[in-house]
């Protein structure tokens, strides 16, 4: 797709607002860690535990995402956690030190769209367990239960420096479902090996094209009024369920306190019967997950291209008392900067996909820019198994167009679009997304700066332990032994000692 297109009024105007309003520019939401969502709608948290040795990076220029760029400085990990940022820091006893002389550090990149695992490869009809395509609404299903930990593109992701994604189900529905996010961890067998210690569940909306042309043919939607009519529909019934949710509880805890007691003597004189035990409504998996993004507990991560849908769905979601935690795609942002920002939306964008669909056909290079003006969160995602390889390209061009237009675009500002932004829209901005001293050390040493075009990341840790270092640790899947002479094989599995059965 070209990526050349007439500037449009919209960025001519705001050039003209910035160059009249330099002293004071909106800004960009600060390194503040968002409380954790609640706990009930959140997956489960064990505590950090790593045992391996304390690390010591040397020498590097490190890049936090929090605002300090040290040109020449050493990063210190201890107990899987970023202990401390400075230079000329002391090596602990047992220390592995790693000399990163001439290399950059930055945390890991985080990406909020992502369908590895549940669109494997390679791309064969067996391996599609994105879009649960069966009904406009499947609120019940859960990308975790369809994601392969073993997916090939997993390593080559990891190999581009991302360490942490949210897998999303596809956008074929108005509501397709809970995410689920993840760690890039090699080795995996299972979801449950790979979850994001206390990440909070997201749910997949879609607006626009997609399901009005995967249902069109179908009982509908047809048309947007469709969409947004299937949206008003499922929170209104979402509200019902928990308002019979509540009643049921308030009931029941009034059965509990007066069952024991004695009952008013009937009209033949004999002793009342004790009241029958209320029931609950009966199960609603669906229902239950709209019931906790009403709650707060599940975060809303909404596919939708244009504003007006966007304004829309600002509106739909106060109207039934939930926020947005992000758009997705969302290639006419910059037309409505200062709504998101004020809504504290975030928008998860490309930084030069456009045109190849009707709603996708009004995209700027410089929506990322125009939107960190306004105060908004801007994030670059991928949405694809090989832009995920090189996300911090992708950061890279969407800040030099930004710089292009006039807009002071730090290299801190176009980091924290692959780290920090992501990481509060995912729910886990407390534990990483910034090189912050008690912070999960997921960390990328790269050969350069991750804006040039001519760097690679060389060494890639989660929690402090290596998961990726190019030529000598560079993790496969066991799907690709025998078909890729490279790959390297996992890791061995401990044997079962023969005091325990293999069912603990």
């Amino acid at each position: 797709m070209s990526s050349r297109r007439p500037r449009s009024p919209v960025i001519s105007g705001f050039v003209l607002f910035l160059a009249c309003n330099r002293g004071a520019p909106p800004q960009p939401p600060s390194d503040v860690a968002a409380p954790a969502p609640n706990v009930a709608g959140r997956t489960a948290a064990p505590a950090v535990v790593s045992d391996g040795p304390p690390r010591l990076f040397r020498n590097a220029r490190i890049m936090t995402a929090a605002g300090d760029i040290f040109e020449r400085a050493d990063l210190l990990v201890v107990g899987g956690r970023i202990s401390a940022v400075g230079p000329d820091l002391k090596a602990p006893d047992g220390a592995v030190v790693v000399d990163a002389t001439g290399k950059t550090i930055t945390p890991g990149i985080i990406d909020t769209h992502s369908h590895l695992g549940v669109y494997a490869a390679p791309g064969l009809n067996g391996h599609s367990d994105g879009n649960e395509a069966s009904a406009p609404n499947t609120a019940h299903v859960r990308a975790e239960d369809g994601y392969w930990p073993q997916d090939p593109q997993i390593d080559r992701a990891r190999a581009g420096g991302v360490t942490t994604a949210q897998i999303l189900p596809g956008s074929a529905n108005l509501i397709g479902g809970r995410s689920v996010t993840v760690r890039f961890l090699p080795d995996a067998r299972s979801v449950d090996d790979v979850k994001f210690p206390g990440a909070p569940y997201g749910l997949k909306m879609a607006c626009g094209e997609n399901p009005k042309r995967v249902y069109g043919d179908k009982a509908g939607p047809k048309t947007r009024m469709g969409n947004i009519a299937g949206f008003r529909d499922a929170f209104q019934k979402a509200k019902e369920y928990e308002r019979a949710q509540s009643k049921y509880l308030k009931d029941h805890a009034d059965w509990e306190k007066n069952k024991d007691k004695p009952q008013p003597a009937g009209k033949d004189g004999q002793p009342g019967k004790p009241p029958d035990e209320p029931q609950p409504p009966t199960r609603d998996f669906g229902l239950e997950t709209l019931g906790l993004v009403l709650k707060g507990e599940i975060l809303v991560h909404n596919h939708c291209y244009r504003a007006d849908e966007m304004s829309q769905m600002l509106d739909l979601a106060a109207t039934y008392g939930f926020k947005i935690r992000s758009f997705h795609h969302a290639v006419e942002a910059y037309k409505i900067a200062d709504r998101l920002a004020a809504a504290d939306t975030a928008a998860s964008i490309w930084a030069d996909w456009w045109g190849f669909k009707a709603e996708a056909f009004d995209g700027i290079l410089e929506n990322a820019a125009l939107l960190h003006a306004a105060g908004g969160r801007s994030i670059i995602h991928s949405d694809s198994p090989t832009g995920i390889q090189r996300l911090d390209h992708e950061a890279a061009k969407a800040m030099h167009a930004g710089r292009r237009i006039g807009i002071e675009i730090s290299e801190n500002d176009a980091l924290r679009w692959l780290t920090a932004n992501p990481a509060w829209a995912l729910g886990i901005d407390h534990e990483v997304g910034t090189l912050t001293p008690g912070k999960r050390a997921d960390v990328v040493v790269w050969s350069g700066s991750p804006f040039s075009v001519y760097t690679r990341a060389e060494q890639v840790y989660i929690d402090g332990e290596p998961v990726f270092v190019r030529g000598s640790y560079e993790p496969g899947t066991d799907f690709e032994l025998g078909y890729n002479a490279g790959a390297a094989p996992p890791a061995p599995v401990a044997p079962v000692p023969s005091n325990m059965s293999a069912a603990h």
